[in-house]
């Protein structure tokens, strides 16, 4: 892509505005916390304390609104006490009068932050925003003791904003339902796909998130509902299912008695799996479509189908039944009631137990005391010049510096305006970088130009610039989702009124608040462009992470037909995480390559597609064979081991030469198919290593270079 068609495509993602659900309640929620602490500080100490506590609630809000399965007002805490430290030393090292530690401290603070992202984007961007506020709050005191008392009142703003949240619940627990629910939603999407498409793809995320989702802090494991326990990994479990139910190469044949008998049980599954989302978005009972537990307890399903497919089909019901006994909020109560299930057994506990079968407990989530180690180990490992998060500590700390130095020099006073731009536009990516810059530039000019409105016109006093800025902070809580031009407009006013209200005239915000924030736009731009971490040229390295994490995974489970564990096998689990994390990783690497103004080293978009769409095969061969694991006790097959083995160490050559632009070969994997192919007892098995080898085939194929003429 030429860069001039990059920037169109990143300016007009920038300005776009995107429909999604509001949540007004937290909105005003958020609104609420930051209107107390405006009114009480105002009328207590003034409008500078005042303006300090309005963008430490501000700011504290923002945070709980992260994409972050943290407890919000853990959150909020932590976002307002980390502000109020940063603000404290800005002023300390001598902001304003001694500008040379100061900046030494910027440069510290804003090379932290930019490693921050290492840790994910939630501590990312609350790192980044303390730098942003930082820039405005240090301007405000005027002698250490006014320092720490405008550090306090930071601190107290994030410390209203997290009494809110607990003491004005909304929806608790609503992010990791809806999380859940995407997951069973998407399954029950799967399904109905798979009725038209036995071999329709499936997207891994809604599962990933799902599963970041379950971790919880030991305090949040002594309150979550009974209802977000296991569904998850029945969710996990049921995808597999569903593929080799679905599968002609596996299941059923594609046309006749048994395909029609599977799409009445593959559309039965996605109502089941669509009322058991509803029930656990909502918090209510299961209400189970009548049809669908009609065609689930149907006996003429034995009948029909045979082999592998009833396999699948009376393992899918099963699976159904513990969805739905799950999904029930208060689990034991509907236990002990007895809740009819879609193929009518009941759920109450049988007279004589069956032998557990070892589960794991909820995943931990360590608390943020406990983490600290882990993101300085994080960024620890980032301190690299090839790695992208530390190119963007430094492209982020040059810029804000900069910006800085230059915003103090203009004659246009604000300075503060450009670095601050600069860093909450900066991210580790182009894409984000430049559309977030048009976007930051578009809002202010909208917002800027409302606000100078309405002060020409209304002139409002001290209150009234404090009520509107409030009004101007619920817009954007309310609206950040739906597109960052949107919130910027939001914010330009909310800044205007702010400042405003402590003296400044709009006259003095205006043009400088416009120019100077064109200014942080453009260093921010200009610096990916000089020292850019490009996602291109690492397309290969990522495709060949996720051909050796594939090769894992299949691995994995042909070792266990030669040793059968039945269907719970941790080690086949950590291996299909591994290459679901690849595998994401490997799609969101080519999205964000896509608006790259780069050519490709190498691997071109065609060959890049071709080489998913294998690896995904691939992977997806080797869930259906996963689907059918043999039970513990089953006879061993021995020639698997064999297989497995020269699995790994294929797809790990492979993955070197992948690396080093060269194409795989398989002929010694092909010779090893061939030879054990009648050793194998399993019908399942041998055809499922002459598809794997098919796959990796198709891989080959998309790597090499174009014949002559074609």
């Amino acid at each position: 892509m030429s860069w001039l068609r990059a920037l169109k495509a990143t300016a007009r993602s920038g300005l776009t505005v995107e429909r999604r659900r509001l949540e007004p309640l937290v909105a005003a929620r958020a609104a609420l916390g930051l209107a107390l602490v405006v009114g009480v500080t105002l009328a207590l100490f003034g409008p500078g304390a005042a303006i300090s506590s309005a963008f430490g609630a501000f700011q504290a809000a923002i945070a709980t609104f992260q994409r972050s399965w943290r407890p919000r007002p853990t959150l909020a805490l932590a976002s307002g006490a980390s502000l109020a430290v940063s603000t404290f030393l800005g002023y300390v090292t001598g902001a304003g009068t001694h500008p040379g530690p100061f900046l030494v401290l910027l440069a510290v603070w804003t090379f932290l932050s930019g490693l921050a992202w290492a840790a994910g984007p939630t501590i990312g961007i609350i790192a980044s925003s303390n730098v942003a506020m930082m820039l405005v709050t240090v301007t405000l005191p005027t002698s250490v003791a006014a320092a720490a008392g405008h550090a306090a009142m930071i601190a107290v703003g994030g410390v209203v904003q997290a009494a809110l949240v607990v003491l004005l619940p909304v929806r608790r627990w609503g992010a990791q339902r809806d999380a859940l629910a995407d997951a069973l939603a998407a399954e029950a999407d799967y399904a109905r796909r798979l009725r038209q498409d036995p071999v329709a793809p499936f997207d891994p995320v809604p599962l990933m998130t799902a599963r970041s989702a379950a971790a919880v802090t030991p305090r949040q494991a002594r309150t979550r509902p009974a209802e977000l326990h296991g569904a998850r990994g029945l969710a996990e479990r049921i995808r597999p299912v569903l593929a080799s139910l679905a599968d002609p190469a596996v299941g059923a044949p594609a046309e006749g008695p048994q395909r029609d008998r599977v799409r009445e049980l593959l559309a039965a599954a996605a109502s089941v799996l669509d009322a058991a989302a509803h029930a656990i978005r909502h918090g209510e009972p299961v209400d189970l479509p009548p049809g669908a537990v009609a065609a689930l307890r149907t006996p003429d399903t034995g009948a029909i189908l045979g082999g592998p497919p009833r396999r699948a089909a009376v393992r899918l019901a099963a699976l159904l039944d513990d969805v739905v006994e799950t999904a029930e909020p208060h689990t034991e109560t509907s236990r002990e009631a007895g809740t009819q299930t879609p193929t009518g057994a009941p759920t109450q506990p049988p007279t004589a137990p069956p032998t557990p079968t070892p589960t794991p407990g909820p995943r931990a989530r360590p608390t943020l005391l406990r983490l600290v180690p882990v993101v300085a180990a994080r960024m620890r490992a980032e301190l690299r010049p090839g790695s992208p998060v530390f190119r963007h500590a430094v492209r982020v700390t040059a810029v804000t510096t900069a910006g800085y130095v230059l915003g103090s020099a203009l004659p246009l006073g604000h300075g503060y305006w450009a670095p601050m731009a600069s860093v909450m536009v900066m991210r580790p990516d182009f894409s984000q970088t430049y559309s977030r810059s048009v976007a930051r530039f578009g809002g202010t000019l909208v917002g800027v130009a409302l606000a100078t409105a309405v002060v020409e016109v209304a002139d409002p006093g001290v209150y009234a610039s404090a009520a509107l800025a409030v009004a101007c902070a619920f817009g954007m809580y309310l609206l950040m989702r739906t597109g960052y031009a949107v919130s910027q407009v939001c914010v330009a006013a909310y800044v205007v009124f702010l400042l405003g209200m402590g003296g400044s005239a709009w006259t003095q915000t205006v043009y400088e608040r416009v120019v100077l924030t064109l200014l942080g736009g453009v260093l921010a731009m200009l610096a990916y462009a000089v020292y850019p971490a490009w996602e291109t040229p690492r397309l290969r390295g990522r495709l060949a992470d996720w051909l050796v994490t594939d090769g894992r995974y299949a691995a994995s489970v042909v070792a266990h037909y030669a040793n059968p564990a039945g269907h719970f096998c941790a080690d086949v689990r950590e291996a299909l995480l591994d290459t679901r994390a690849t595998r994401i990783a490997w799609q969101e690497a080519l999205d964000r390559a896509t608006h790259e103004p780069v050519r490709h080293r190498g691997l071109s978009r065609a060959a890049a597609d071709d080489a998913g769409h294998a690896l995904a095969q691939f992977s997806r061969v080797a869930m259906l064979m996963e689907a059918h694991l043999p039970e513990r006790g089953t006879p061993p097959v021995p020639a698997a081991a064999t297989l497995a083995e020269e699995l790994r160490r294929s797809t790990e050559r492979g993955g070197k030469a992948v690396r080093e632009r060269k194409v795989p070969e398989w002929d010694e994997l092909r010779e090893t198919v061939a030879n054990l192919g009648p050793l194998m007892e399993d019908p399942l098995l041998r055809k499922g290593a002459g598809l794997l080898l098919d796959a990796l085939d198709d891989l080959s194929e998309s790597l090499a270079p174009p014949r002559e003429g074609s």
